[in-house]
Parts: structure tokens; sequence; C-alpha cells
């Protein structure tokens, strides 16, 4: 029941007052599901690309985050090739910084700000975060080459 009232909120302010280059709508297919949108940060190998993005929410939300993964495939270090992302906010403690007064719109706007800012020191594909550390040349023209491949419309 907290989980249903906890999302109509927060889908009335995603509606409301969109994050820039996010918006987010719920599945019509299955409760608890939700699409959502990023559209690539300009300066970033990423721009102009939309990426599509599907969010599952627990039962238990928001006592335990909700699992983010990219549909549209991305080349990033903390991506992988199933669209997991790693970063902290998306895990509980110990491990990660999940809290329940954080809400998707943070979460998206977190994922667009690690699309920007790339952590390679955590990386889930090892061999592009190398590639990002030591020949950020070749990262960022692989990167713009699957963004136009795969995100452009």
């Amino acid at each position: 029941m907290q989980r249903a009232s906890r999302l109509m909120r927060e889908l009335a302010l995603l509606a409301a007052e969109p994050p820039p280059g996010v918006t987010c709508w719920p599945s019509e297919q299955r409760q608890g599901e939700l699409h959502a949108q990023i559209l690539g940060s300009a300066d970033t190998p990423y721009e102009k690309g939309i990426f599509n993005l599907e969010i599952v929410v627990p039962e238990r939300y928001p006592f335990e985050p909700p699992k983010i993964r990219f549909l549209t495939p991305i080349y990033h270090p903390n991506i992988d090739s199933a669209g997991r992302i790693c970063l902290d906010v998306l895990k509980l403690p110990p491990q990660g910084a999940w809290r329940p007064s954080l809400n998707i719109s943070t979460l998206l706007t977190s994922i667009q700000l690690l699309m920007a800012e790339p952590n390679p020191d955590d990386p889930l594909m090892a061999d592009i975060s190398s590639e990002y550390k030591y020949n950020k040349q070749l990262f960022l023209i692989n990167a713009r080459e699957w963004t136009k491949k795969y995100a452009s419309q």
C-alpha cells in the first residue's frame, strides 16, 4: 500500500517538475513498473541520445531501492551489456547508499550525472573502464558511435 501511494506522489511530481532531460511514466502492463527516458547531456559523448530505462519498484519501496536498467545499449564503464548500473544509491547499505528519503527523480538525476561523469574506479565493464582511463579519445569515439547507433531517433 505504501508503495502505491508513494509512487503516485512521485509520478505526479515528475510530471509537474521533471528534472531537465528526464521523463518517467508508469507501465501500462505491469503495476510497480515504470519507464523512463534520459537525454544525453550536452558536451558528453551521449549528447542528443535518447536512452530508455526500465524501473521495477519492489513491494518494500521506499525501504528497498528500485531496480533500474538501461534498455538502450550504452558504451559506459559503469553500465554493463545487460543494462545494469553500478551506482551506490541503487544498492542497500552497507555496500550502497540507498535511503528511503531518496526518490525516482533523484535516482534518474544521479544516473544522468553518472553518464556525464563515469566512475572508472568502480566499473562493471573493466575493458571500457581502462579505455576511459588510459585512452580517453578512443572511449569518446566509441561512446559517440554507440549513441549514434542505438540512441538516435
